[in-house]
């Protein structure tokens, strides 16, 4: 990693603690929704110029990147002008500002708010309100969905986005800074918003979902032997055991090759069945099964997968900050 992009571990930290403590302020501009909005406006230029599908998707991926990247260099740059500074007042805004800006594109504390909160509706018994609020966290159609397949799938979007909005995040920020973050976070954003595989978008899409795919490819495997590690301090060995056996049998099921994997550990931690067929934009797409219904009780499934996320995710962090520690002694 350049030098001068290295984040200290407390860095690190304290932008985890940021985000997991307060999340998204809503008064203040998303960087993600600036990203969301630069991808729309470049596809739609980009569509009208080339007819040439495949083609106008990789360089709507290449210049959507590429500035992403760049104005993290400038926001690292300015950051380390303020950081350097003879003035106390102007070093700690410098420091404020980089702190904050990485807990942005962190999103634990979001993830796990609206999962709570759908299974909150659904104790009350609003279950229409749910299949509303759940489309924050899943893409499938979700108006006709049970109640029990309503938490089969807030439980796999957790075990999914472990992966995107924490430990990836992490992984890239501690291996390249602060530009790697937002390149990570871009390529992750360029795949929700035109990786799909539907008429539009499967020529459109399709270099950006393998981008997607190779930048997740060591996280999701990582965020999957986490998981079995959770499972061990929260449920103890037989569960962790069996989360590790149904990882190994059914994590490369899924048509994504890197979903299959923190989902099929979730599902071992749990003792239930996800996936299956689920329509998308009312296209009928055929998943195949991932994990075993050992009948929970599925009032306790969505709290669950939120602690094994949390300290999934607190694992991680300690252990980024001990690589730290044991190569530099920054701390």
């Amino acid at each position: 990693m350049i030098e001068y992009f290295r984040v200290n571990s407390w860095e690190i930290l304290l932008a985890f603690l940021l985000d997991f403590l307060i999340g998204d302020p809503y008064f203040i501009p998303h960087p993600i929704v600036g990203i969301g909005k630069l991808i729309e406006k470049t596809e739609s230029v980009l569509r009208k110029i080339f007819s040439n599908e495949k083609f106008a998707g990789i360089l709507l991926f290449l210049i959507v990147c590429s500035i992403s990247f760049l104005s993290s260099i400038i926001v690292v740059y300015f950051s380390n002008f303020l950081k350097t500074s003879s003035y106390l007042a102007l070093k700690i805004l410098g420091y404020g500002i980089f702190i904050f800006l990485m807990s942005q594109f962190l999103a634990l504390r979001g993830l796990i708010n609206v999962a709570r909160y759908i299974d909150k509706l659904l104790k009350k018994g609003q279950i229409n309100k749910a299949r509303i609020e759940i489309k924050a966290l899943v893409g499938r159609d979700t108006e006709k969905l049970s109640e029990k397949k309503l938490k089969v799938a807030v439980v796999e979007s957790l075990a999914e986005n472990l992966n995107d909005a924490v430990i990836a995040p992490l992984f890239y920020l501690s291996l390249g800074g602060f530009p790697l973050l937002v390149l990570y976070k871009t390529v992750n954003t360029l795949d929700s918003m035109v990786g799909y595989r539907n008429k539009k978008y499967i020529k459109f899409g399709w270099f950006s979902a393998k981008m997607d795919d190779l930048f997740n490819y060591i996280p999701a495997r990582i965020s999957g032997i986490l998981i079995v590690i959770s499972c061990f301090f929260y449920k103890g060995f037989p569960i962790s055991k069996r989360a590790l056996k149904i990882l190994l049998r059914d994590g490369r099921k899924h048509l994504s090759p890197n979903s299959g994997i923190p989902e099929s550990a979730m599902a071992g931690a749990l003792g239930i069945r996800m996936g299956g067929p689920n329509f998308y934009q009312g296209v009928l797409i055929k998943k195949p099964y991932i994990g075993e219904e050992l009948n929970p009780k599925y009032s306790l499934i969505i709290n669950d997968a939120c602690n094994i996320v949390i300290l999934s995710s607190l694992l991680f962090l300690i252990l980024i900050i001990t690589i730290y520690v044991f190569l530099s002694f920054d701390f």
